[in-house]
């Protein structure tokens, strides 16, 4: 007899449980909404095509969020590829985070401006709380990369937002803010 949780039923329950979660982590990845709706139900639907390891896997929500950041660089790598195929020229980057009122969507532009592999491990690391080795885990890479990329990444995410200490000296005043 499989295991409740093995079962399309604990399939089911596990996806109405983590599909708001998977989906803050996607959006944040991603920067836009409705890439963030595809990208959760992308990742549900490997979840739900592969569930007997994953209902089996001894923590199904890191499974899941694997599945979600690898799924994400995935496509972000075929979507370089694609570009690349096309033109030679890049798009309009985001708009400069002065020219924009609202903190959150600040720096959601300076995140769209990071690599998605920096993107994901600053994702990662500082907005779902993971620690270094969790994320060199996820990103298959050593603990080592993740400090060095994180660290780059922080130091322009800082720069591009101007005074960083507006945005870290109180995280109760900002709750967007990134680690410091």
């Amino acid at each position: 007899m499989p295991s409740p949780l093995g079962s399309d039923v604990g399939f089911e329950e596990f996806a109405r449980s983590a599909q708001t979660r998977l989906y803050r982590t996607a959006y944040l990845l991603c920067g836009d909404a409705e890439t963030a709706r595809d990208l959760t139900q992308t990742t549900l639907a490997k979840l739900f095509q592969h569930w007997r390891r994953a209902g089996a896997a001894e923590h199904p929500h890191a499974y899941a969020k694997t599945v979600l950041t690898r799924t994400f660089l995935a496509e972000r790598r075929r979507r370089l590829r694609d570009l690349l195929a096309f033109t030679k020229t890049g798009g309009l980057g985001p708009a400069r985070a002065t020219e924009q009122p609202d903190l959150r969507v600040t720096l959601l532009a300076a995140l769209a401006e990071l690599p998605p592999r920096a993107r994901a491990m600053v994702v990662l690391r500082y907005w779902e709380d993971l620690s270094v080795e969790t994320v060199a885990s996820l990103m298959r890479c050593s603990e080592a990369t993740v400090k060095s990329q994180c660290s780059r990444s922080l130091a322009r995410l800082r720069d591009r937002l101007g005074e960083a200490h507006l945005y870290t000296a109180d995280p109760q005043l900002h709750p967007y803010a990134i680690g410091s």
